[in-house]
């Protein structure tokens, strides 16, 4: 009887096996923001057309605050902790305000290939600015990963690169884009420490549509000649691969490294190629293929092995679990 109590108290006392559903739900929060950012590139082309890039960035802005304001009033989530400000206005600056900009801007003076190729450097400089700022590490693996990723980056480059041309402007307009990109994510983390993915995602967007009003002009007057499949594009782009897409980047980047997310996104060139080819009717080559699928292998390196454990920061004890408002979409 004393036995068959002593093995219920330590039945009770047993510590639970950890759930892995946190973990399929970011993996399948990042899975989504990488297949809506590749579809974006598709959409960027259509409106690209009909719009300057800093029109299509306050169209892609505004569409993308006035559908997160929505979800936000419906979720009831209020103004983030003064913590978290430094964080979501430093990347509302770089990454939803001047990236966006920037992009539009250098993809009208390269082709595809070269665009994508010079902003894949972003997520070589997330890794190695979330080391330095954030004390992240770099396994061996996430580190083979990208290389073999950053391959399959080039490859697909180089053999996107014949029908366009290439300014050396262009390039460091896609340049500048790669590194607005790295530091508004490295930003970011800090932020999901204090506030929800939604309210980070919603106040940068906002942030992002502030600094871009001066092309208010532009906007009204691209408007009004546009053709209604560029206006469309443009307001998809502000609600799923802005709004939805941000947001749920957010809520995986709070689960993990900011270089292991920026790994992540190695799967979009990829994806761009498949998508170009079903919506477009853009056929790739043997080289390109080869190249994509390097990039989706990388990815897979870089995210294998066993989940690391969250490290405090030094002095601090370990984190209890909490459900707060950085464990909310």
């Amino acid at each position: 009887m004393m036995s068959t109590a002593r093995t219920a108290s330590t039945a009770r006392t047993a510590p639970a096996a950890p759930s892995r559903r946190p973990d399929l739900l970011a993996a399948g929060a990042a899975t989504v923001t990488v297949v809506l950012w590749a579809s974006a590139f598709v959409s960027i082309r259509s409106a690209g057309e009909a719009y300057s890039p800093g029109a299509l960035a306050l169209g892609r802005l505004l569409s993308g605050a006035l559908a997160l304001g929505v979800f936000c009033l419906l979720r009831r989530e209020g103004l983030p902790p003064r913590a978290a400000w430094r964080g979501i206005a430093i990347s509302g600056l770089l990454w939803f305000g001047l990236y966006m900009v920037v992009l539009n801007w250098g993809e009208q003076q390269v082709d595809a290939g070269t665009a994508a190729l010079v902003v894949n450097v972003g997520p070589i400089l997330i890794a190695l600015l979330g080391a330095r700022l954030l004390g992240d590490a770099l396994p061996p693996r996430l580190l083979a990963g990208m290389a073999v990723s950053f391959a399959g980056a080039v490859t697909v480059g180089l053999s996107m690169s014949g029908e366009g041309g290439s300014s050396l402007f262009g390039v460091v307009l896609c340049l500048l884009a790669a590194v607005a990109y790295a530091g508004g994510v490295v930003a970011q983390k800090p932020a999901l420490g204090h506030a929800s993915a939604l309210q980070v995602t919603t106040f940068g967007c906002l942030v992002g549509a502030v600094l871009c009003l001066p092309f208010t002009g532009q906007l009204v007057r691209e408007a009004a000649d546009a053709p209604v499949s560029a206006t469309l594009n443009m307001v998809y782009l502000g609600v799923f691969p802005t709004a939805l897409a941000f947001t749920t980047w957010a809520y995986a980047l709070a689960r993990t490294t900011a270089g292991r997310m920026g790994a992540t996104t190695y799967a979009v060139p990829a994806l761009v190629v498949l998508m170009s080819w079903l919506a477009l009717g853009e056929v790739p080559g043997l080289l390109t293929l080869a190249g994509g699928a390097l990039c989706l292998a990388g990815v897979a390196v870089s995210r294998s092995g066993k989940r690391a454990a969250a490290v405090p920061e030094r002095g601090e004890p370990a984190p209890e679990p909490r459900d707060d408002a950085a464990g909310r979409v």
